[in-house]
């Protein structure tokens, strides 16, 4: 199977890296650029263009929501000419509002920002004009390279001693760019092969959880792993912020339609940032640590 994923300096389309390169049935091309041309798709030829979410939406500069939704709209044009299925990974953030419950996959989001609105118009026409698409929603990518990447910039801060803040009552699952591609690449391994089970999936890991508690979480760890180095480090302080004062704000992902069309089980957060944070100390001792 051979891919076309656009952005390549995104914490997913390195994770996608990483994840063909381990296998031996998948090819990658990587394109710096966000757009791709209809003649450019038939010179490759891949079996699916893959494009990663525009990271935090919802504070994004609106500029940059409405030229991610034209880039997208342009690629699927292009993928419509060329008869390529196309692949659009999308925040957890177009559910402005969360849900009591878990959201399902048909649910489509429906925000009240402007900016968001002109995403949903965007997957509206994937919908409407190219029926082989796959519109994957993910939970709060991390990891610990690239844009977006989340985990990287956390620990920046707490390194440098800078003040973190984090919200305590935005409930959703963290979701590890590495699991995410794992999955990614296994489902359209299965469409390649006919399955042809288009539509949207949601794809997001286990346990909610707060912002705030997750920072906490890479804290403890970190402060844990250091002290096994034998270093001391003056980690950040962390504050608790609340946007939400009648009750939580809870965006969780139920996951079960790509459980069930693809058998893909969504792997905790918890294992996954440990398994990073022993990497990132691997790396850190080889450097001559000092935090």
């Amino acid at each position: 199977m051979k891919l076309l994923i656009l952005d390549a300096g995104h914490c997913l389309s390195l994770a996608l890296a990483r994840e063909a390169n381990r296998r031996g049935d998948t090819v990658l091309q990587i394109e710096e650029g966000v757009t791709v041309s209809p003649e450019h798709l038939d010179e490759v030829a891949p079996d699916a263009l893959v494009i990663p979410p525009l990271a935090q939406p919802i504070s994004a500069d609106p500029a940059a929501v409405t030229a991610h939704a034209e880039a997208v709209e342009a690629c699927m044009d292009a993928c419509r000419q060329s008869d390529v299925p196309l692949v659009w990974c999308v925040s957890d953030q177009l559910y402005e509002d969360g849900a009591e419950a878990p959201i399902d996959e048909h649910v489509i989001p429906a925000p009240r920002d402007e900016s968001l609105q002109r995403l949903i118009l965007t997957g509206d026409r994937i919908r409407e004009h190219h029926a082989r698409h796959l519109i994957v929603r993910l939970g709060p990518l991390f990891a610990l390279e690239g844009t977006g990447a989340w985990l990287t910039e956390l620990l920046d801060c707490l390194l440098t001693g800078q003040e973190v803040r984090a919200a305590e009552d935005v409930i959703f699952c963290p979701t590890s760019a590495d699991a995410a591609a794992m999955a990614l690449i296994g489902m359209l391994q299965q469409q390649a092969c006919g399955a042809n089970a288009w539509g949207a999936y949601h794809l997001a890991g286990t346990e909610p959880v707060s912002a705030y508690t997750f920072t906490s979480v890479v804290r403890t760890q970190l402060a844990t792993r250091l002290e096994g180095l034998g270093e001391t480090a003056d980690l950040g302080r962390l504050v608790a912020l609340n946007h939400h004062h009648d009750q939580p704000l809870r965006r969780v992902l139920n996951c079960r339609r790509v459980l069930d069309v693809f058998g893909v089980h969504q792997k905790p957060w918890r294992l996954e940032l440990g398994r990073l944070l022993d990497t990132w100390c691997q790396a850190h001792k080889a450097q001559g640590g000092s935090a």
